[in-house]
């Protein structure tokens, strides 16, 4: 009896720590995260992000989450721009930047929503759209880099989240895009 309770003990110890050594990509839906973050040039960031937002966290399919992944970015990028075009309307000293600045946020924004309309019918269109917003990010990143106020620095800390949901963007792009190793994975 002694020896069976030992065994069955040793049994459950055994099962626990497999399942706590079994690597999160190994749940059905990190095939598509992983899809994804294997492009993307911060893996890390990549699956961080994607596992924490609510709308990607648990996709049900590549195009779902690609579709989540731009959504994502698209937000991000209307609310640089609000914070852009309310910043140029408070202070007059930077009106005049952050008024270039919002332009540039607002050609991300129609390249990113350009790039969520065509993602299932032409993804390699889509990533194009996605990576030519990036010569926006490095415009702004460029012209912001020699600001010091508080509200140029804030801009600076949103345009390098937004070069990495770019990046993100692009690679869920790109992950549609490839027909022979994901056809599988798309819903």
């Amino acid at each position: 009896m002694a020896t069976f309770s030992a065994l069955s003990t040793f049994a459950a110890a055994a099962i626990t720590l497999q399942l706590l050594l079994v690597p999160a990509s190994a749940s059905p839906h990190m095939k598509y995260i992983d899809a994804i973050c294997d492009r993307s040039h911060d893996q890390d960031y990549c699956v961080k992000t994607l596992t924490t937002n609510p709308p990607t966290a648990a996709p049900i399919g590549l195009n779902p989450l690609a579709e989540a992944v731009m959504a994502l970015t698209i937000a991000h990028a209307e609310k640089t721009a609000a914070f852009l075009d309310e910043t140029a309307k408070k202070d007059p000293a930077l009106q005049a930047s952050f008024t270039e600045y919002h332009k540039a946020y607002q050609a991300v924004v129609a390249d990113l929503k350009s790039a969520n309309l065509k993602l299932k019918q032409s993804p390699d269109t889509a990533h194009y759209d996605v990576r030519s917003s990036t010569d926006q990010m490095k415009r702004v990143e460029g012209l912001v880099a020699k600001n010091s106020d508080q509200a140029s620095t804030a801009l600076k800390e949103m345009t390098v989240q937004m070069e990495k949901l770019l990046d993100l963007a692009a690679s869920a792009a790109d992950a549609v895009d490839d027909d022979d190793e994901n056809i599988h994975r798309r819903v």
